[in-house]
């Protein structure tokens, strides 16, 4: 296997933003414009996932699958609303899990957050 690269290293929170072993990356915790509306958040968090692929050369279309994490899973329309916007056709397999975050916003922060597997053999 060749090398494990991390990269968007976290040390307060003792993560990795991305990781890339062999012909995959990994990301996880994107999230974004915490406080705003959830279809601010969803954007938020697809914009940090972007950055986030961007370091190595990479886009939204080479994302194969998500997990997405609401505190609402009712809200399900506006991410799939958001994705058809931002992702190409080139859709992700993905689930959808509703969840209590332990984020300091309490219930009006952090309202959604996507982690990811993406192909990255370039």
């Amino acid at each position: 296997m060749s090398e494990i690269i991390r990269m968007d290293v976290n040390e307060e929170w003792a993560h990795t933003g991305i990781i890339k072993a062999g012909d995959f990356c990994f990301l996880n915790y994107c999230a974004g414009n915490v406080g705003g509306t959830i279809e601010q958040q969803i954007n938020g968090a697809f914009d940090e996932m972007e950055r986030r692929l961007s370091l190595l050369g990479l886009t939204l279309e080479n994302v194969v699958k998500m997990d997405c994490l609401f505190r609402d899973v009712w809200n399900i329309p506006v991410m799939e609303k958001v994705i058809k916007e931002r992702f190409n056709g080139k859709y992700p397999a993905r689930k959808s899990i509703q969840t209590e975050f332990a984020h300091s916003g309490g219930q009006d922060g952090l309202l959604f957050q996507a982690d990811a597997i993406a192909y990255c053999n370039k």
